[in-house]
This record gives structure tokens, C-alpha cells and sequence, in this order.
């Protein structure tokens, strides 16, 4: 396959002109586009498809701020919970999380559309009484993200169906009873490689291993610290754009939680703070791309991608994880 022409669209599927994109490094080697260059470059897996309307909340459920408007506030708010009351409620949204997650997981296999799983998991969400609250969140158009293959994060669901070999990252977060809980994990679609494989277990392990280290007066960069070193030790690396975060009545507040070590950030983790590990780990190079949606984030080089992520309380002596629940896929049997 020829090259494009410099006004043509980018093979990475960037959305971007050639020039404006893959032009310059294309020409200096670092990277190819498909089928050149010894194969050394990668044809995007995933396209943008056709992305159906809104779905509907029932009135007597109810919302987030932004939920009318898109538009999110409670900025300035600390994630730490002081009341009993609040940390019930981000046990109850931790549950309901995780009951939803694992609903959309059980039907994910090859040939159902994630426009389809993202029907699921607004049925699951509201049929609990609890709002999804990605639908609408700054014009998020979906109740779920659905991040395939090269896909990072905040994959919009629609037409495209999953295909045999995929993985896929499930992301789910609800609103009920003022709090927010959030979790998601990556599946196989089918029989899939042992790259692909191989990656997910690490990216699970990086997660582990990140709260393995949370307690009261550690340094929060030492959660990117021991992530980073289990993923560069297996040949990965770590997404930079896109972090954990502090999570309770509002979706993301601070604490932003590296998965990178960040020597230089010397804050520490109280008891009662409430907040997302979630690394994203890539099989090529950290970098991200954006696709025109202004949601979808690809890997630069278009390499396999794969996440895992829990909320969690500070407790006296550790983490207490409140979207915990099953093991994952590949731990089974």
C-alpha cells in the first residue's frame, strides 16, 4: 500500500491530513504506514461507526449536575469522606458499579455492536435506580465507553461490531444517591492472541500492585512508580494523558493519580479519601492521538491498548476496593 498523498487522510485514522499527522516521521523512519517499511506500521483495527441518539433516563431517577447541561461543577471539593453516611453511599456506588460492569461483560462476545453493550449497561444502571454518568458528561454522548484494540479510552459506543480477536475495555460509572462509583476492565472477544493476552494480565498486575501501596501518609507518586516499573519490565508503557482520580459527589475532582512516576509530586494519600487507579497500558509507544469526536483516544502507533481500573476508599491500614467483585477473564479456572 502506497503512502498518502500529503492532503490526504492520515492512515492512522486521526482525522487529520497526512502532513499535519504521520507525514513527517513516516519520512524519517520512526514509524510506517500499513503494509511499508518492512510492516514495521500498523492499519487501524477500528473505525469511527454510526452512533444512535440519546437514551433516556426515567424522571424519577436522580442526576448530576451536568446532566441537563453537560456542563460539570463541584470543583474545588475534597474526595476525602468524613461521615459514615458518605462512605456507605461510595460502598452503594461501588456496588451498583460493579453489578452494571459485570453485566455488560457477560454479553460482550463476537458480532454484538457496543452500541448494543452501552444499551446494556443504561438498562442495568437505571433498572438500579442509578444514573449513568458518562451520558452527557461535557456532551458525552453514550451511558458507556467502549475502548477496542488501539482504542486507549473514552471509545464512544456505536455501530461496529466486535470481532473475533478483539479486546475490549468496558468503563462503567453511575450516580446514585449523590455518589459516583466507577470501574472497568478489558476482555477478549473470543479466542485472542498471546500478545494481546499478555498485556492485559500485565496491565491487571500494574493495578494490583498500585493499590498494594496506597495507605494513609504514602506518596501518591508512588503509585506510578511501582505501576510504571512492573509495565516497562514487561516491554510496555504507561499512558501520560489520562490519569486516576479523586471520585465522590462529583466524577473527577482531585486528586489526579499518575500511573508514571512523578518524583516530584510529594502529596499524601489521607484515610477516607475516596479515588480511581486505572492505568492504561500500551504494547507500543505511551503517546495518544485524538480522533475528530474529540473523545477517542488511539495510540500514536496504533499498538494494542488495555486498562483496568477500581475505586477505592483509604482505610486506617490500606485500600479498601469498593468496585471489587469477580476475578478477571484469564485468573478463571
Amino acid at each position: 500500500m502506497k503512502r498518502p498523498k500529503r492532503n490526504d487522510p492520515c492512515w492512522c485514522n486521526s482525522g487529520k491530513k497526512y502532513k499535519k499527522c504521520h507525514l513527517r516521521s513516516d519520512e524519517s523512519g520512526e514509524t510506517a504506514p500499513p503494509d511499508t517499511a518492512g510492516g514495521q506500521g500498523r492499519k487501524p483495527t477500528v473505525t469511527a461507526g454510526k452512533i444512535s441518539p440519546l437514551l433516556q433516563v426515567p424522571g424519577e431517577i436522580a442526576v448530576p449536575e451536568y446532566a441537563g447541561t453537560g456542563t460539570p461543577g463541584g470543583r474545588g471539593r475534597s474526595c476525602r469522606k468524613e461521615s459514615e453516611g458518605e462512605i456507605s453511599g461510595m460502598r452503594h456506588a461501588g456496588q451498583i458499579a460493579r453489578e452494571v460492569l459485570d453485566t455488560v461483560l457477560a454479553a460482550v462476545e463476537p458480532g454484538i455492536t457496543t452500541n448494543a453493550l452501552d444499551e446494556i449497561a443504561h438498562h442495568a444502571a437505571t433498572s438500579r435506580g442509578a444514573y449513568p454518568s458518562p451520558l452527557n458528561y461535557m456532551g458525552f454522548p453514550k451511558s458507556l465507553c467502549t475502548s477496542v484494540n488501539e482504542v486507549v479510552v473514552h471509545g464512544i459506543p456505536d455501530s461496529r461490531k466486535l470481532l473475533e480477536g478483539d479486546i475490549v475495555n468496558c468503563d462503567v460509572t453511575i450516580y446514585i444517591d449523590g455518589m459516583h462509583g466507577d470501574c472497568s476492565e478489558t476482555v477478549p472477544v473470543g479466542r485472542v492472541s498471546r500478545e494481546a493476552l499478555s498485556l492485559v494480565q500485565v496491565t491487571w498486575e500494574c493495578l494490583l500492585m498500585g493499590i498494594d501501596v496506597v495507605r494513609p501518609g504514602q506518596l501518591f507518586s508512588e503509585i506510578g512508580r511501582v505501576i510504571e516499573n512492573h509495565a516497562v519490565k514487561h516491554g510496555y508503557s504507561v499512558v501520560r494523558e489520562f490519569t486516576g482520580h479523586g471520585i465522590g459527589g462529583t466524577f473527577h475532582m482531585t486528586p489526579y493519580v499518575a500511573h508514571f512516576y512523578e518524583p516530584a509530586n510529594k502529596a499524601l494519600i489521607e484515610e477516607g479519601m475516596t479515588f480511581t487507579i486505572e492505568p492504561m497500558i500500551n504494547s507500543g509507544s505511551p503517546g495518544c492521538r485524538i480522533w475528530p469526536d474529540n473523545w477517542t483516544a488511539v495510540t500514536e502507533d496504533l499498538a494494542l491498548s488495555a486498562q483496568f481500573e477500581h475505586t477505592l476508599l483509604v482505610t486506617e491500614t490500606g485500600a479498601e476496593i469498593l468496585t471489587g467483585g469477580r476475578n478477571p477473564w484469564f485468573l478463571k479456572g
